[in-house]
């Protein structure tokens, strides 16, 4: 039986440029008809695989890369020294047994090729165990088989033993489909439940060896920045995270290490020039065994308040959440984190039990022991 765990968050910036778009502006899209801050989801994705660092073995996350030569070929050295020599040619072997192309060398200005160590023609998204095990199957082929590798085996070393990330996130090789990794995490565009208000922010740069009577600036530009406060959601489809990683245990795992993060991470554009690091004021898990389900139509209707944004925005997401499963009569399991003021809100009992962080970090844990998503708090 399918199910999932589906995550809201309502989180608050001060001024900040979270995530910029080709001309430097903060990224922003148009909701029920209103102009809204934006945060994409690779952004906020990537801050989240950042996170993973802090919170689980780094043995068991993944790398995406277009250095996937040079990453195998050190794993070669590491394992059998003897081979640093040929190590980068058994690595592209290896890689081409697979599938994968390499990028072709770029000319330099006066038409020579440039040197350079070889790269993938695409970023390759590999988990470290993996990396090992295909370092070892070169090793392998170069002692014992000629050089010649086993392309079934190679493939296999691929698609097992998948890093959390690459289990939640997925991959995706075009030129070797047979390699792709089915993502069983889905993360929305963070967008503000408010109009966006832009604004620029006017600066100058003193030149600290200027002549002491030059009263002029260095340089001078503008920013643009926005001060938001953002609905942000995502959803894992539990039993499919299981089959990516192989077992529940670990599966449990990935499923503590995503909750603690999608929570505290935070993207790093311009970080230290507005020091935005917020964390959610509410901040919701459900476990849901019907289908996933985001509430940002709570906010179709731009909040336009000039104040107690977040408390409205957490009153209105709990009403159009209790109103639509029951409408639909679907029954989550719920479990939410209230700070600042969204405790003010008047309507959370019926949304959900009230917990903290880690609370909901061993309630999504406990998910992945379950048969049937849990549908109420006896069952996990």
């Amino acid at each position: 039986m399918s199910y999932y765990i589906d995550f809201h968050a309502l989180q608050s910036t001060g001024p900040a440029n979270l995530n910029r778009d080709d001309s430097g502006s903060p990224k922003s899209t148009v909701f029920g008809g209103t102009r809204r801050a934006r945060v994409s989801s690779q952004s906020w994705k990537r801050a989240i695989r950042r996170e993973f660092e802090e919170l689980v073995d780094p043995a068991e996350l993944g790398e995406r890369t277009l250095r996937a030569v040079e990453r195998i070929a050190a794993s070669i050295v590491e394992q059998d020294p003897e081979y640093a020599a040929e190590a980068e040619t058994m690595a592209v072997e290896v890689l081409k047994a697979a599938g994968l192309k390499m990028a072709k060398p770029k000319k330099s200005k006066d038409g020579d090729m440039a040197p350079a160590k070889p790269l993938t023609e695409y970023l390759v998204f590999l988990g470290r165990s993996q990396i090992e095990a295909l370092a070892a199957l070169a090793i392998d082929a170069y002692a014992n088989n000629d050089g010649k590798f086993d392309k079934k085996l190679v493939k296999q070393a691929f698609t097992d033993d998948h890093a959390y990330d690459v289990a939640l996130f997925g991959r995706m090789i075009a030129d070797a489909p047979d390699l792709n990794a089915d993502a069983c995490c889905q993360v929305a565009h963070a967008i503000s439940v408010h109009p966006l208000d832009a604004e620029f922010d006017y600066f100058t740069a003193v030149d600290d060896n200027a002549p002491e009577d030059n009263a002029g600036a260095g340089m001078i530009g503008t920013l643009e920045f926005n001060s938001s406060t953002y609905y942000r959601y995502a959803t894992i489809n539990v039993p499919a995270l299981i089959a990516n990683l192989g077992s529940a245990e670990a599966a449990a795992k990935a499923l503590a290490a995503f909750t603690r993060a999608f929570a505290v991470s935070m993207p790093t554009g311009k970080q230290n020039t507005f020091a935005n690091r917020t964390r959610p004021e509410f901040f919701a898990v459900s476990i849901r065994d019907d289908q996933p389900v985001s509430f940002v139509d709570a906010f179709e209707d731009a909040i336009t308040a000039q104040s107690g944004r977040m408390t409205e925005a957490v009153k209105r997401l709990a009403e159009y959440a209790a109103n639509a499963d029951a409408a639909y009569g679907s029954q989550p399991n719920t479990r939410y984190l209230a700070t600042g003021s969204a405790v003010k809100a008047t309507n959370l009992d019926d949304f959900g039990e009230k917990a903290t962080l880690d609370e909901l970090v061993a309630f999504a844990e406990a998910a992945a022991g379950s048969d049937t998503g849990a549908t109420d708090s006896e069952d996990v």
